[in-house]
């Protein structure tokens, strides 16, 4: 039986123990790393005994792989559901970005961990970043053809839209521990739909 169906069969208390080991591993991994983590840190942390970890993931690696797609699903659902207000898509970026610093504010652990997968599963590392690039591409297309932006390759500007909210979160919520100034994040949105020069 796959993970996803066994997940499918889970009680409703199965399912929050599955979540809280999810929740416990974001954690341990973020602040110790992959590598230097075990099964008995996440067991121990979550207060339940290792046979209970084996119920729901057969090693420490899928549960790695199952945290990673877990927080790639959230934060993209939350940037989805957060966007559909806009009136634009300049006004898509900006509420797309602030969701995800926000997203990040209380998940810092994302970034250690994204860090690892390249290390870990490299196939994985690759599907994290296509599957945030094809949302971007999907949003440039319609723009593109209500011709509200200029037409480029749409896979390269995800690329570089993906660039700057990595970073800008990196600098500001995981160095900082602090929100993105607002200011920041009209710069950056100025410099998306003007660029450089004058």
């Amino acid at each position: 039986m796959s993970e996803m169906s066994a997940a499918s069969t889970l009680t409703k208390k199965g399912e929050k123990t599955r979540q809280h080991l999810l929740s416990v591993a974001e954690e341990v991994f973020g602040v110790k790393g992959y590598f230097n983590a075990s099964i008995v840190d996440i067991t121990q942390q979550a207060k339940v005994a290792q046979g209970t970890f084996y119920n729901y993931f057969p090693s420490k690696q899928a549960i790695f792989e199952e945290l990673v797609r877990n927080m790639s699903h959230s934060f993209r659902s939350e940037i989805r559901e957060a966007i559909k207000s806009a009136s634009s898509f300049e006004e898509s970026q900006r509420i797309g970005f602030r969701t995800f610093f926000s997203y990040v504010k209380s998940h810092r652990n994302l970034y250690s961990i994204v860090q690892q997968v390249v290390l870990v599963d490299e196939e994985l590392y690759r599907w994290y970043y296509d599957r945030l690039a094809s949302g971007y591409i999907k949003g440039l297309e319609e723009a593109i053809g209500k011709e509200e932006i200029q037409k480029y390759d749409t896979e390269t500007i995800a690329y570089c839209l993906m660039g700057i909210s990595q970073f800008l979160g990196m600098r500001w919520v995981y160095w900082e521990d602090e929100h993105v100034p607002d200011h920041v994040l009209e710069d950056a949105i100025a410099f998306i739909f003007n660029g450089l020069k004058k």
